[in-house]
């Protein structure tokens, strides 16, 4: 039984994915794209099958509750779970195929996995490589935007807070698109600020007020070690994409301005937010790494208030801070090397070793070496997935992405690339952008597929 977490029924017949199948995600773990070596760019799925509107009947709620909610939360899978499936996968209607894959995601293999797979294929009309089942009915539901059923929400949060009853005050009603969640493969970070981590902790902790040195002190860097820099007020920071990769989530003070800065491995960002520019009456967010994920994007939180962020674009999407509007301000993060970025910024400060935990994964080269290891559906095609961009948004409100390898060697030809009021410059080995006056615009790097998909009507450089 899971430490923290002794609700989850000891009958249940079927394996819940243990804490540490993050360590699978480090080694291996394969979207149905990476497996069958397809790139997403151009990937067909097809015509979608025909969907029904109106509420569910009730005998098909009563199906729904036995499947997906009294199998987790009263004693596990038995035959009135199988018989209540075979009823879901009759009913021609693909909606409840987002039910069956969030409960897909927290099923270890076996003959259980086999029998949700083949429900969603009968309900998607659509057969099944099974090499990553969860993976690819979750492409399809993406690719395809097959709304989610009557009362999703209340369904999937009886599906989720069986496993983690931490997340209960996350999943409630906002903007965000609840279907598009799933789990990341770790548990939420709930440690009060500057906590230490706990043995049994199983999440990515957060680093708060980190520990820093001069660069004479940072002897463990090497040159060519990938660094984020960020400068506020002239004073300058670097944090090294070895601890960003263990932390995912800092939460520091910067040229006397407090930030939150996130790091999404599999998105290739790391972004930088102010928490100290919000509205009177809210206390500065403290952010935390819930869990969970959106289109392969860290799903990330306030621990005072539990309201989800949306970590790609800054705003709270569920609980008091949505309701109250806020919206973070973004300062530009600088994705350079330690010796380019020590040599522009002599007097930077740089985060300590010890934050690193004794680690040093590099996920780029590693993990996500192939592709987006979670489903994302299609992708906008003119740039492959994993190609890295400056993204940034002009002040009319225009995504504008400047593909970052052209970008560098036209500026190292002395070239001038503007768009609107937009100008990007070198930096310590990076790339920023500035409006016209050479006021900072709030530009980071980032996966293609992730800028893309966040930001749709994004345009791109050169086109």
């Amino acid at each position: 039984m899971l430490t923290g977490y002794q609700n989850i029924p000891e009958a249940m017949m079927f394996s819940l994915i243990r804490p540490f199948f993050a360590a699978l995600l480090l080694t291996g773990a394969m979207t149905t794209a990476q497996a069958q070596g397809v790139n997403y760019h151009g990937q067909a799925f097809g015509e979608p099958p025909v969907v029904p509107t109106g509420e569910l009947s009730a005998e098909m709620s009563q199906a729904v509750d036995v499947v997906f909610v009294q199998a987790i939360t009263q004693g596990g899978w038995g035959p009135a779970q199988s018989e209540a499936l075979r009823r879901v996968a009759a009913s021609d209607d693909p909606r409840l195929t987002w039910l069956i894959a969030d409960l897909m995601r927290f099923v270890s293999g076996g003959n259980l996995n086999q029998e949700l797979a083949d429900a969603a294929s009968d309900l998607l009309e659509t057969p099944l490589r099974g090499r990553n089942n969860w993976g690819e009915i979750t492409d399809y539901l993406i690719a395809w935007d097959i709304p989610a059923p009557p009362n999703y929400l209340q369904v999937k949060r009886a599906i989720f807070t069986a496993v983690v009853p931490a997340w209960d005050r996350l999943f409630s009603e906002g903007t965000i698109d609840w279907r598009m969640v799933s789990w990341g493969g770790v548990w939420i970070d709930d440690r009060a600020f500057e906590d230490s981590i706990p043995a049994d902790c199983g999440c990515i902790p957060a680093a708060d007020n980190p520990d820093v040195t001069s660069t004479d002190e940072a002897t463990w860097l090497d040159d060519d070690d990938i660094v984020f820099g960020i400068g506020v007020n002239g004073e300058y920071r670097a944090y090294p994409r070895q601890i960003m990769e263990v932390r995912e989530m800092v939460n520091d003070t910067l040229g006397g301005r407090d930030l939150g800065i996130p790091y999404c491995t599999l998105c290739g960002a790391a972004q930088a937010w102010f928490t100290d520019d919000v509205p009177t009456g809210v206390a500065r967010p403290i952010l935390r790494t819930s869990g969970l994920l959106i289109r392969s994007n860290k799903v990330m939180y306030d621990l005072n208030t539990y309201s989800v962020f949306d970590t790609f674009l800054g705003h709270a999407v569920t609980g008091p801070l949505a309701e109250r509007g806020v919206q973070l301000n973004q300062a530009t993060v600088v994705t350079s090397t330690w010796g380019a970025w020590k040599a522009a910024h002599p007097d930077t400060t740089v985060l300590v070793e010890s934050l690193a935990l004794g680690r040093d994964p590099d996920f780029r080269n590693g993990r996500d070496a192939n592709g987006p290891i979670f489903p994302v559906g299609d992708v906008d095609p003119r740039l492959p997935v994993h190609e890295d961009v400056i993204g940034v948004i002009t002040g009319a409100g225009q995504p504008v992405a400047f593909q970052r390898s052209q970008a560098v060697a036209a500026l190292r030809r002395g070239e001038e690339i503007t768009y609107g009021d937009i100008q990007l410059q070198l930096d310590g080995g990076g790339v920023r952008a500035v409006g016209l006056d050479g006021a900072d615009m709030g530009s980071h790097e980032a996966f293609w597929f992730a800028w893309s998909q966040f930001h749709p009507d994004t345009v791109l450089w050169p086109q």
